[in-house]
């Protein structure tokens, strides 16, 4: 059985312990990373592909005969062609909440910096203005309380709650976004999404990325919040008009925004929000996930979806 792992240094494996993956009967071909044109090359001869965020569509996977199952490093699918896949007779299995706490701390701290204007405070502490004041404190930038505020959650996933609870702890309350053509089986507080855009004191998207939440938060939805409201994604940076986020902050339409993810990762041809103008913006380098806990439970997850594919019980299965 021969194993192929695309990209396997965005695992940050260098902290990580790989041997339960070594271990399994999988003859292992590990690159470091792959350019999409050298997909096809590198798994024609594979029997099981393990992937994070190299794609691999239709053609390719019509030009790998062999290929039997196909492991996402991710919880999100949309790097895979899964109705090629399925007519390929190709399993394709995912991870799931490996990153619930890493994700949900980051949040929590885009949110918190946000609200309390940290970056703003720290740099003028540091670059002598706090020096220069008569009192004995800066009072700069607008500080706000989260307690009696309102969180709203696209998203109501195993991420989503996670978030839910800690507002919970702050004193928040927490309403959900009833999503078009969507049934809800659940007894959560949910509105559509243009009523909880005007409710909102902060906005949380833990929605995945499809035809349909495709721009999600454009120019109309953005101009439904309140100006001092903000917008926090992890999720995936296809949801947002990007160009829309920018002119709402530079405009003072929202309050501030805090981004783990962007519309093309790594933003090798830029971006329009990379632009230090634009005021109460935070932007990480898709690390929301990066914990190192949470890393070894995907790595962890990996051996159990092709230890359960081996043995004929496919776990995690998508398509």
């Amino acid at each position: 059985m021969r194993g192929v792992i695309l990209d396997c240094d965005s695992l940050g494996p260098a902290d990580l312990d790989l041997s339960a993956l070594y271990d399994l009967p999988v003859d292992w071909t590990v690159y470091p990373d792959c350019e999409s044109s050298r997909v096809i090359e590198r798994i024609a001869d594979a029997d099981i592909v393990l992937t994070n965020k190299t794609p691999i569509d239709a053609a390719a996977l019509a030009q790998s005969p062999k290929l039997k199952m196909v492991s996402l490093l991710a919880t999100g699918t949309n790097i895979i062609d899964l109705k090629a896949a399925s007519a390929a007779s190709v399993i394709v299995c995912n991870a799931v909440n490996y990153g619930t706490a890493s994700v949900m701390q980051h949040v929590w701290g885009l949110i918190l910096a946000l609200t309390t204007n940290l970056p703003s405070y720290s740099r003028n502490a540091i670059n002598g203005s706090w020096a220069e004041s008569q009192l004995f404190c800066l009072l700069d930038f607008p500080v706000r309380e989260l307690e009696g505020k309102t969180l709203g959650i696209v998203g109501a996933g195993d991420l989503g709650s996670a978030v839910a609870r800690v507002a919970q702890a702050f004193g928040m309350q927490v309403a959900f976004a009833a999503l078009p053509h969507r049934q809800y089986q659940d007894d959560l507080p949910r509105f559509p999404l243009h009523q909880l855009l005007s409710m909102v004191d902060v906005l949380s998207l833990h929605c995945p990325l499809t035809e349909q939440t495709q721009g999600l938060i454009g120019a109309s939805e953005l101009a439904l919040m309140k100006s001092s409201a903000i917008l926090i994604n992890s999720a995936r940076g296809g949801l947002i008009d990007e160009s829309a986020l920018k002119q709402a902050l530079l405009s003072g339409a929202l309050a501030g925004a805090g981004l783990d993810v962007l519309s093309e990762e790594p933003p090798v041809a830029g971006n329009v929000l990379i632009d230090e103008t634009v005021p109460n913006l935070i932007i990480t380098p898709h690390t929301a996930w990066a914990a190192v806990e949470a890393r070894q439970r995907l790595v962890g997850q990996m051996v159990e979806n092709i230890n359960a594919f081996l043995s004929g019980k496919p776990l995690r299965q998508v398509n």
